[in-house]
Parts: C-alpha cells; structure tokens; sequence
C-alpha cells in the first residue's frame, strides 16, 4: 500500500471522526507548501472526493483521500498516533523526506 494509516491511528481518526456533528465521507491527507522545510502535511474530513484526482485508500471500513500531487510526496509514508510527554499527535514518517525543521511540523523532498 502506497500510505499506511497504524491501526493507533485508524481508530483515533475513527473515534474523532465518530464525534462530528455532521456526516463526513473519509480523511483526507494532503501534502501543502509552507512551513521552515517547504512542504507540511494537513489532515481534516472531508465529504467529497473525486475518483479522478484522488488516490483513495481504505483502513478497516476508514476512507482516506490523497489528491494525486500530495501522493508523489507520500509514497511509502506511514501515519501514525502517538502520545507522549509533550501531548498527543498524528506523526509522518516519510521515506521521501530529505529533511525537517527543528520542530518536525514540515518538510522537504
């Protein structure tokens, strides 16, 4: 699978997204210019997709859309949840990352 979604991470989507006061179709992912390296992953729920310019991935029943662009970028990446001392996340590991800034919120290619 080109993005693999932990199974931390497909039940906190799920739990969040069984929370929303409004029915959504999946998560969509996207890789978008900005932060200190170049690029930054944004997460959120979206009702529409498009068979034609996403790539749509399923998790256990989970939707997840990637545009076709941000798939270039995360080919072979793994979204994980993790919870530590500093607070809880979702985290990218990247094979296609060269580098990131000093607080890991961006990246570059």
């Amino acid at each position: 699978m080109p993005v693999l979604l932990t199974k931390k991470a497909e039940e906190k989507v799920k739990e969040i997204l069984s929370e929303q006061p409004e029915p959504y179709a999946g998560l969509r992912i996207q890789v978008v210019g900005g932060g200190c390296s170049g690029f930054q992953y944004r997460m959120g729920f979206d009702k529409n997709f498009s068979d034609q310019s996403d790539a749509i991935f399923e998790f256990d029943g989970l939707k997840v859309f990637i545009d076709k662009a941000s798939l270039l970028y995360m080919e072979g990446a793994e979204v994980d949840y993790v919870e530590g001392l500093h607070g809880a996340g979702f985290k990218f590991s990247n094979p296609n990352s060269t580098g990131s800034c000093g607080c890991g919120s961006s990246f570059s290619v």
